[in-house]
């Protein structure tokens, strides 16, 4: 896999461990619960924030222009489509 792909995966799944965390903590029930979650929430925020500033700072990530950032998506999506490929014909 390249880096691209790699950095693209971890912010997806840093995305969803947000909003997911979020959602649990509006659901959580005892003081203690939502202290945790709450500090959970922060460290995947944190997180998010550092591989977009390595995604923005290699060109990998565009989130201010709509046109460059759908181009690097294309290429993403094409990259692992060719790697998968690669996989099953080995």
């Amino acid at each position: 896999m390249t880096d691209q792909v790699i950095a693209t995966d971890f912010l997806i799944s840093t995305k969803s461990g947000v909003i997911n965390t979020a959602l649990a903590l509006t659901e959580s029930a005892t003081p203690e619960l939502r202290a945790e979650l709450e500090n959970q929430l922060f460290q995947a925020i944190d997180t998010h924030e550092q591989i977009s500033d390595y995604m923005i700072a290699k060109g990998y990530y565009h989130p201010r222009s709509l046109k460059d950032q759908l181009q690097i998506d294309v290429q993403t999506a094409n990259t692992a489509t060719s790697l998968a490929k690669s996989k099953q014909n080995s």
